[in-house]
């Protein structure tokens, strides 16, 4: 059968556009019987539905758990990580249904997929319940009282829960398992947020009299130890061994044709990756095609029924966010019971939704992390022989895939980098704390000794005897949103629906949503029609243009403090704090078809100032020699830094959004030529400090990327930048390749 199936697809994998193809060995599952002291109700429900033994990393996970031990799973897609920490619970509830727990999800449909795999073991006095944004008001009094298992998602915890823990005293006082699932997820700005929530959850459970043992999983990740510590405050032990079954599985990378050779302009991933899905789905291969916005889910879609028959037109469908639970939940029951043949998705769909056998899953564009990119693969070859693709675009990551594709393939995943203390994001956990129960001294073991040291700087915090108290009449969690690293963030409001499309921060609002702009949510575009700065709102309406705009901004780093130098690479290393001052001076409208630009609009905005971290290096003569001169020095440090920001997330967890820099060829600190690349968030998440960890390998990366992309002078996908403020002037790829080359040595 296997066999059978890769012959359906062998055809359509030749030509120019194959970069890379290659095969992962099958591997069999390592199993053995249901633990002996598991409850024999839990055992007797587990065999009903077909579970007969375990993994051995589910057991592994199980005698963990059994010990007391707060437990991290990191294995691939579909190795039954929910098994893992299901079994610990539901073993506590069958012996003592007063027990609770809570279930953590990223997303309402993870939530909603987990609630019914629960309810089809028929667990005698298992009460499992989702509480959420959309649970109506008169059910809620009701969970709280006789759920023993709630799924909700850290948003709702941190501001429908905790601040109303009164309410749930006796959910916190029978507080045994907190699960965190899908981990991965909580990282940078929001998994800092998510970091200190959970010290706010194990601080209120303390008060109520529990401990709660922490069950999280994750998808591959190099530091998945790290991560549950940082994440929760507590140590975990990790389970990493990947012992369930996997199929062999074809890796193809798929180049789209180069159409013009100088300006490294290439034929549409979207239109190749509808001619690949046409033609797995037409030879009946099911198939799940993953795009990174809505809008180029929906051509693909549209384009791959174009050119099949209408009977197999019939079997294909869209899933993204924005459709009613419903129209999702009839999608994944169509895919489970094998009527779809072809799926185009979102990225909501690349988390742990069970949706069935399928045999191929192509993702077009690479989504941001290896971790990602495996956990989408992780769907091919559910039925035998699988078939996983990545359809390169033009950005510069995809495209150094193309070209080494090794450097993709036997990678580890990245780290995952949370920081909690960053004070931006600690303020306002401290202000929500300190209304929840007066803070004191003995708060420092569960919310870190920076807590207690910003509540005493905090001036909307009152030293009493009893502790810090909180003294508005507000609740401070309502003005936080916990995917934002700002409290001053601008809404954006499309003004077609009067509904709120998202945050910005207010240091990238000047940025993103000036009057004028092209903002992108969710890859459908909208207008910005106005910007009020002083209510801090964005008002746009959805728009299809042919173009994207792109600012002009002046920017200025001022370096505050080098808390770490080393000698790396051939030139002294720096990491530390600097302030970015930045004020947006025009803004340029910009042609998706080959980046040209078709208007530049002046504009004055207001200049933002904001402190991160950063890493900085000055190359001394010797690595400039011959490219010392102006302006060829200028173009050599532009294009250096442009293109250390598009592969620094190889090695940190991070979109190239995350990232901002700078270089001049005299810095008035230093005073010499200067390279900055800095954490793009105030106070900085941890970005940087991994790029300074792994500096060699990451030039080497950079060099690479250089050498072997075929433009002339530089193209979108080597030095050029969708987010440069420069708008992409003074740019020299050759001299950019001679320093970074030196430096690699």
């Amino acid at each position: 059968m296997a066999t059978g199936v890769a012959a359906g697809w062998a055809e359509l994998l030749e030509g120019e556009e194959i970069a890379y193809r290659g095969v992962e060995p099958a591997r069999a599952a390592r199993v053995e019987p249901l633990p002996d002291d598991l409850d024999p109700r839990v055992a007797s429900a587990l065999v009903s539905t077909g579970v007969t033994t375990l993994y051995r990393h589910q057991a592994e996970a199980w005698e963990a758990a059994q010990r007391g031990e707060n437990v991290i799973v990191t294995t691939g897609t579909a190795s039954g990580k929910s098994l893992a920490f299901n079994l610990p619970v539901l073993d506590a509830i069958a012996r003592q249904p007063k027990t609770r727990a809570l279930y953590l999800y990223p997303t309402k449909a993870l939530a909603q997929d987990q609630a019914r795999a629960l309810g089809d073991l028929r667990l005698k006095g298992l009460k499992p319940a989702i509480y959420d944004g959309d649970t109506p008001g008169e059910r809620r009094w009701q969970i709280r009282r006789w759920a023993n298992v709630v799924l909700t998602n850290p948003d709702m915890l941190h501001v429908g829960v905790l601040p109303h823990h009164d309410r749930w005293g006796d959910v916190l006082h029978n507080l045994r398992f907190v699960v965190v699932d899908e981990a991965h997820v909580y990282r940078g700005v929001f998994g800092s947020h998510v970091a200190n929530v959970l010290r706010r959850l194990r601080r209120l459970a303390r008060v109520y009299g529990a401990e709660p043992q922490f069950v999280l999983t994750s998808a591959t990740i190099a530091n998945a130890g790290e991560l549950g510590e940082s994440l929760t405050g507590v140590a975990a032990t990790v389970v990493e061994r990947d012992t369930s079954p996997k199929a062999e599985r074809e890796v193809v990378i798929w180049n789209p044709p180069l159409l013009d050779a100088e300006l490294g302009l290439r034929a549409s991933p979207l239109g190749d990756a509808a001619r690949l899905l046409s033609g797995l789905t037409s030879r009946g291969l099911r198939t799940i095609c993953f795009a990174k916005s809505r809008k180029a889910a929906e051509l693909i879609h549209r384009f791959t029924a174009e050119r099949v028959d209408t009977a197999t037109a019939a079997r294909l469908a869209p899933y993204r966010a924005g459709y009613t639970p419903e129209q999702r939940r009839e999608i994944e029951r169509r895919l489970v019971e094998g009527d779809l043949l072809g799926v185009t998705a979102t990225d909501a769909l690349e988390l742990g939704i069970d949706i069935g056998l399928l045999d191929c899953a192509i993702s077009v564009g690479f989504p941001g992390t290896v971790a990602s990119l495996r956990q989408q693969w992780g769907r091919a070859g559910r039925r035998g022989t699988g078939l996983a693709v990545l359809v390169a675009s033009e950005d510069a990551l995809d495209q150094f895939f193309a070209r080494e594709p090794e450097a993709l393939l036997s990678r580890r995943v990245e780290a995952a980098i949370v920081d909690h203390t960053n004070p931006r994001i600690l303020d306002p956990h401290v202000l929500s704390a300190a209304f929840e129960a007066p803070l004191d001294e003995a708060d420092e073991e569960v919310l870190g000794a920076e807590a207690l040291e910003r509540a005493a700087a905090l001036p909307e915090l009152e030293r009493t005897p009893a502790g810090f108290v909180w003294k508005g009449r507000d609740y401070p969690a309502a003005r936080v949103s916990l995917r934002s690293g700002d409290g001053e963030a601008f809404t954006v409001v499309d003004t077609s629906t009067g509904s709120l499309l998202g945050l910005v921060e207010r240091e990238r609002a000047y940025s993103t949503v000036h009057e004028g702009a092209v903002y992108l949510h969710l890859g459908e575009q909208y207008l910005v029609e106005a910007l009020d700065i002083d209510a801090r709102v964005a008002l746009v309406r959805p728009a299809a243009v042919d173009w994207y705009t792109q600012v002009k901004k002046e920017t200025e780093t001022t370096i505050e403090e080098a808390e770490r130098v080393e000698r790396r690479a051939g030139v002294d290393l720096h990491w530390g704090r600097v302030s970015v001052s930045e004020q947006v001076v025009a803004y340029a409208k910009k042609a998706i078809r080959d980046g040209s630009t078709l208007d530049v609009v002046p504009m004055l905005m207001p200049e933002t100032t904001f402190e991160t971290e950063a890493i900085w290096f000055s190359p001394e003569p010797a690595l400039l020699e011959d490219v010392d001169a102006m302006p060829v020095l200028l173009g050599a440090l532009h294009a250096a830094e442009h293109t250390l920001i598009a592969l620094l997330p190889l090695w940190a967890m991070c979109d190239r959004w995350d990232i901002g820099g700078l270089s001049t060829n005299v810095h008035y600190q230093t005073g010499r030529p200067t390279i900055f690349v800095y954490d793009g968030h105030a106070g900085g998440v941890g970005i940087t400090a991994r790029g300074f960890a792994s500096f060699e390998g990451w030039v080497d990366d950079t060099v690479s990327l250089l050498r072997q992309c075929p433009c002339t002078s530089g193209c979108p996908s080597c030095v050029q930048s969708p987010k440069c403020g420069n708008l992409n002037d003074m740019l020299d790829k050759a001299a950019a390749r001679t320093l970074l080359g030196r430096m690699a040595g």
